[in-house]
């Protein structure tokens, strides 16, 4: 199934199929009806000392996405994680992030790991 990643802040496309906001912090300055979400799933979020650490500087993504992926193994976030492969099965899956560089983010980094089989 398809994993589409974009900012919270845009206007639902029709594509999107279920959309997921997957920030540990709800996006400043919008209220639950103008985002449109089907679910909140903020426990797959990184963690607060991870998120301060990254600060969004694009040069320590790679670091970023290594210990992120390290930090999905703890069995909070797994469960988090396994909800949303459930919600693949009912077909497409948008993940929301409030972020401005949604490709260096950690909603890309769950739909890289959501694509990949098993």
């Amino acid at each position: 199934m398809a994993v589409t990643v974009r900012r919270v802040y845009e206007d639902p496309a029709p594509g999107d199929g279920t959309r997921v906001l997957v920030d540990r912090v709800w996006p400043r300055g919008l209220t639950k009806e103008a985002a449109h979400l089907d679910e909140w799933v903020k426990d797959v979020a990184p963690s607060g000392e991870l998120r301060s650490w990254y600060g969004h500087v694009p040069e320590r993504f790679a670091e970023f996405r290594s210990r992120y992926l390290a930090e999905l193994g703890d069995p909070e976030r797994r469960a988090a994680l396994d909800r949303l492969r459930g919600l693949m099965e009912d077909g497409p899956l948008t993940l929301l992030t409030a972020t401005r560089d949604v490709e260096h983010s950690q909603a890309a980094v769950l739909a890289e790991v959501l694509s990949e089989p098993g």
